[in-house]
């Protein structure tokens, strides 16, 4: 599916929404995960892909975005990379707050296409990258990542990275509910919010969610 089908087709199965915990930025929201999901089956012909994540405003990327907005002097003129950034909107957020430059990285195909458009909903600049670049260090000032503990095996090897990228000085926060596999006792909470969230995504309307960073890091 080329670029051009792949934007169509968000398009045609989102709504642009403010956030409801950042209403400063518009997302192309999807209203029901499983209808989108069956839908992007679907359109590809391929079934058991992962979840439409970058068609929903997660906990986590909510409680990053809103830190940013609030704290602009964590990101201004700096370099930033939005890890994991399904919908880009910690990456937006980082770039209306002042980043000098900001990379948003994904897995998923439809994610980089539903950045680009978001990006553009927000009048903002950010370059979309898609593959797996967990290990690697290119230097980046500010390292974002939302909701990222979900799965065990993906969260211990992420967690090992982040950590390694603070130690050698860059600012590393992530935005995380208390999922079941964030690594608690390796981080410290700097900001807790109330964040709205989809009853069909999560288990409550509501979650109790933290902006975390590592102990003994900036």
């Amino acid at each position: 599916m080329s670029i051009a089908d792949k934007d169509a087709f968000i398009r045609a199965q989102t709504r642009l929404l403010p956030v409801p915990h950042a209403p400063e930025i518009s997302l192309h929201i999807a209203d029901v995960a499983t209808e989108l999901w069956s839908k992007t089956e679907d359109e590809l012909g391929e079934i058991g892909l992962p979840p439409p994540f970058w068609a929903f405003a997660w906990a986590g990327g909510q409680a990053l975005a809103r830190y940013l907005l609030d704290h602009p002097d964590s990101v201004r003129g700096r370099c930033v990379l939005d890890f994991a950034a399904g919908s880009g909107l910690v990456g937006i957020a980082a770039a209306k707050a002042g980043a000098t430059q900001v990379t948003a990285v994904d897995i998923d195909a439809f994610a980089i296409s539903a950045m680009g458009l978001n990006a553009q909903a927000n009048q903002v600049n950010l370059t979309a990258r898609m593959g797996d670049i967990v290990g690697q260090d290119e230097g980046w000032d500010v390292v974002l990542a939302g909701d990222v503990s979900y799965e065990r095996d993906m969260a211990a090897r992420v967690t090992d990275w982040l950590e390694r990228l603070a130690r050698r000085g860059a600012l590393v926060l992530i935005g995380d509910p208390g999922r079941s596999y964030l690594a608690r006792e390796r981080l410290e909470s700097i900001a807790e919010y109330q964040v709205p969230v989809t009853r069909d995504l999560e288990d409550a309307e509501v979650k109790t969610t933290c902006v975390w960073r590592f102990r003994g890091h900036p």
